[in-house]
């Protein structure tokens, strides 16, 4: 028997659904008596095949079958989603001499339903007439698969070809379509088309229309057609109220609460969820609050998008705690969370580095099994990493059965950041093996580890491998992993050399590359280099937000230029607790404390509330003012006034507060009385004030603690040194200082000072020879300022005097800038490793006054900035 093929070539548009016949024709005498009704109560009850098989014996003998039975195969093929079973039928009609219309259409519907396009639209195509059904059938499945400028092209066939006009079921799924391709002039012309057609009195037509306006930005005119609407129903009112919220104006959709129900619409559920997403998601925090109290006001019970949203707002809003007590709020009332409302707990006990609430969220992801759900799984890895629980992460991690890309870069990044490279190496060796591929950022996370690791020639290698081996392009994260690794190495140098690199090769630079190559910019000789990376932050337009303006603001006054900060900070329009604590914190730094002082009243007044960073400055502002009273007042309002417990750096500040005022007595007992152990800082600020006021056994008292504390720091051996030998206690400076002598090279190396002057930086050590024309200059300069008389013997110096070591680096330096470039109004910038001595200080201030310049110095204790006599410091260091 000859085989006749289908109008159409049956070959499957997906992989994995090969194509095939029913069995061979069974023999005539074989073959049961079927009927219609007989092959509709087959499709009833799923038995496809055997319909089918009752398909082909009423063919056999020469009986027609019913457009309808088609019809109804054809759904059951779409209903069990079986596409194999539907190009059989398919096979059975294409032997028809006449094919229904209604069969034809129900064919497209079929493989369109079934996301088998292609094949749909070579039906459609050889249809020999076709209706609005056909049309619908078509478009719908383009639009169920998002292709919407298919879904456009198809409408414009079907009114310009056939000249059929959509109803209203197909009105709003065009308007969809010309919504998300965000074609304006599109909507323009359907817009009119449905006033033509007689379409303009649906509620359903007009809220598409609405939203559509508002997805094109044109608020105007979806407002326009709103007031102008003669029924509107409670989609209307969603549709307009997610308008106003989509485009920031949530007070203005608030408003159309009252108003929604006078026109006689309650608000449901909908409304009110989307009104507080939007809230939350705008920072509007208390007004989702109060919009949540007044929800339930009106019997309307908050579900879990409603709880979601506002937890989500919270996590967002630096309001974690609280986010917290709300997921606790959401179990007490019944709702259980779902996969995202768990992803954002447990991302806010990562924040929050709260291991045992994070266990808890873990255990309760067990408990309601969302713990395989990927999100779940990647946000509970990431809790237990930022918690420093590799090891739980591990777990964790191994028992995630579906991997994606996010959960082995974040385990991989872990291992990176807390340092463990090799980890990192091999969790990347196994990914390489797994299903999931290594994106570009998975290799930038492993030139980030080699470079942090210090092994640059692989990081190198990987940067180069990046494109040649991958086909990945290096993007603006790449080079930024470079710079990231360079500035967590201290190497600043080589951090801006890549940055130059990466803009003369094209790369444009992002917010995070400006965050990262600004931290390597903290030091004084950095001023140029930070005027511009400032200049690249306003060309590429960067400044938005205020993450790079406040790191700008800092940066500035780290490198003494602090009219530059003041100006940032004057011309932000949004000022955030961070932009307050850079510009409090660049006055104290430049010794300006009533200026710091200022600010702090005036932030008050603005309505931000302090926080930790904010009051160590403040006690620092007071330390420097010698407000010693008022400085102890503010570290009592810590707790009282604004419930924030005093973290060491607040007690290193009024350890320091204590000994400026020359109160070491009371310094004391303020660290005896401390609740928690002394660390460094502490012990330090002691000994940097007996050694100002000349307290001999406090000073020891303090550098005994800090060779307990750092028993390998050799600076502080030094001093112990000094102090044996003044007390002399002979057995035990012969072993120190032989140990001394063998680290003097490393002690000569640290004392190095580093000067910028026409973009050159020049390099100079105590002693240094090799520029003889400067030691005439010095000579100048009155020799009872560099002598330690006036010490009382009680001098105690981190590097040799200058009658042991020779004339210190610093003050070569300054001699090098006004003897080589010497010039009206000069600023000098140089940095040293060490702390300055006495005598070199004093000489500095004598400087600024007698050749009227401006010398900013960063010693290994603070920023110095001498003019006109006097140095920022206060004398105090």
């Amino acid at each position: 028997m000859e085989v006749i093929k289908p109008p159409i070539p049956i070959v499957p548009t997906k992989p994995g659904y090969p194509f095939e016949f029913s069995p061979k024709p069974t023999k005539l005498s074989t073959i049961p008596l079927f009927s219609d009704s007989h092959l509709d109560k087959l499709c009833k009850k799923g038995r496809l095949s055997e319909a089918i098989l009752a398909l082909d014996s009423i063919a056999v003998r020469g009986c027609k079958v019913k457009p309808r039975t088609y019809v109804n195969l054809l759904q059951s093929c779409i209903d069990t989603k079986s596409v194999k079973l539907g190009r059989e039928v398919h096979a059975r009609i294409g032997l028809l001499e006449y094919v229904d219309a209604f069969v034809e259409t129900k064919l497209v519907s079929m493989y369109a339903k079934l996301c088998y396009l292609d094949d749909a639209r070579r039906v459609f195509d050889e249809m020999r007439e076709r209706n609005l059904f056909t049309w619908s059938a078509m478009i719908g499945g383009f639009y169920r698969a998002k292709r919407w400028e298919e879904v456009l092209e198809l409408f414009l066939l079907m009114m310009k070809d056939d000249g059929i006009v959509p109803n209203q079921v197909l009105w709003p799924k065009i308007l969809e379509a010309c919504g998300n391709c965000k074609n304006f002039e599109m909507t323009k012309v359907v817009h009119s088309m449905v006033i033509r057609c007689g379409f303009s009195c649906s509620i359903r037509v007009n809220n598409s229309i609405f939203d559509v306006y508002v997805k094109c930005g044109k608020l105007d005119l979806a407002k326009r057609l709103f007031e102008n609407m003669d029924k509107r129903d409670v989609v209307t009112w969603n549709a307009v109220i997610s308008g106003l919220c989509y485009t920031g104006q949530v007070k203005e959709a608030t408003k159309l609460l009252d108003k929604m129900r006078e026109e006689g619409t309650e608000p449901g559920l909908l409304t009110w969820n989307v009104l507080i997403a939007s809230c939350s998601n705008l920072g509007e925090i208390d007004v989702a609050m109060g919009l949540m109290k007044e929800m339930e006001s009106f019997g309307i019970a908050p579900d879990v998008f409603t709880w979601t949203s506002m937890i989500s707002g919270l996590a967002h809003n630096n309001s974690r705690d609280q986010a917290l007590d709300f997921f606790r709020e959401m179990l007490l009332a019944g709702v259980n969370p779902n996969a995202v409302t768990v992803t954002i707990a447990a991302s806010v006990c990562a924040s929050l580095r709260s291991l045992n609430k994070g266990i808890e969220i873990h255990a309760f992801a067990i408990k309601m099994g969302l713990i395989d759900n990927v999100l779940v799984g990647n946000s509970v890895v990431n809790m237990y990493s930022k918690c420093g629980q590799l090891e739980a992460a591990q777990e964790v991690f191994d028992t995630i059965k579906d991997k994606n890309l996010y959960s082995w870069n974040s385990m991989i990044g872990s291992y990176s950041q807390a340092g463990y490279c090799d980890k990192a190496c091999e969790l990347f060796m196994k990914m390489q093996e797994s299903d999931v591929l290594p994106n570009v950022v998975t290799w930038n996370i492993m030139i980030l580890v080699h470079i942090q690791n210090g092994d640059e020639d692989q990081a190198m290698d990987l940067f180069q491998r990046i494109e040649k081996d991958n086909k990945f392009k290096r993007n603006t994260a790449t080079w930024n992993s470079l710079i990231d690794g360079y500035v967590h190495r201290g190497d600043q140098g080589r951090a801006l050399e890549v940055f130059r690199q990466m803009q003369s090769s094209g790369v444009i630079p992002n917010v995070d590359t400006m965050l990262s190559i600004l931290s390597a910019c903290t030091s004084v000789l950095a001023a140029r280099k930070v005027r511009e990376i400032h200049g690249c932050v306003l060309r590429r337009s960067l400044q938005s937000g205020n993450s790079v303006a406040n790191l700008l603001l800092d940066t500035y006054a780290k490198t003494g230029i602090m009219k530059y900060s003041k100006n940032i900070f004057d011309i932000m329009s949004s000022k955030d607790i961070i932009t307050w604590n850079s510009i409090i914190t660049g006055y104290v730094l430049h010794g300006l404390s009533t200026i710091a002082l200022y600010q702090f009243d005036h932030m008050k007044k603005s309505g931000m509330k302090p926080d930790s960073n904010t009051l160590v400055s403040v006690v620092d502002a007071y330390s420097l003012s010698g407000l010693a009273d008022k400085g102890e007042l503010a570290f009592s309002s810590m707790t009282e006034e604004y419930g924030i417990d005093p973290s060491l750096e607040h007690y290193s500040a009024m350890v320091d507060l204590y000994g400026r005022s020359g109160k070491i007595r009371e310094a004391m007992d303020f660290i005896e009385d401390m609740p928690v152990e002394p660390d460094s800082s502490i012990w330090e600020a002691l000994l940097t004030a007996s050694r100002i006021h000349r307290n001999f056994r406090i000073f020891v008292h303090a550098l005994n603690h800090l060779l307990e504390l750092e028993p390998g720091n050799h600076l502080i051996q030094r001093l112990r040194g000094q102090v044996d030998a003044l007390i002399g206690k002979k057995s035990e400076i012969d072993s120190k200082m032989r140990k001394l002598e063998k680290e003097s090279s490393t002690i000569r190396n640290m004392g190095q000072s580093w000067i910028e002057l026409n973009n050159r930086v020049y390099t100079f050590v105590a002693g240094d020879k090799s520029k003889p024309h400067l030691y005439p200059w010095l000579h100048g300069i009155p020799k009872s300022l560099s002598k330690s008389d006036f010490c009382d013997g009680l001098c105690f110096e981190e590097e040799d005097s200058e009658e042991i070591g020779g004339v210190h680096s610093e003050k070569l330096a300054i001699a090098f800038a006004l003897v080589e470039f010497p010039k009206k109004g000069q600023c000098i910038r140089i940095v040293k490793k060490l702390r300055m001595c006495e005598g070199c200080h004093e000489t500095a201030k004598y400087i600024s006054m007698a050749y009227r310049c401006e010398i900013y110095l960063n010693d290994s204790k603070r920023l110095h900035r001498f003019s006109k006599g006097k140095c920022s410091c206060r004398d105090y260091w």
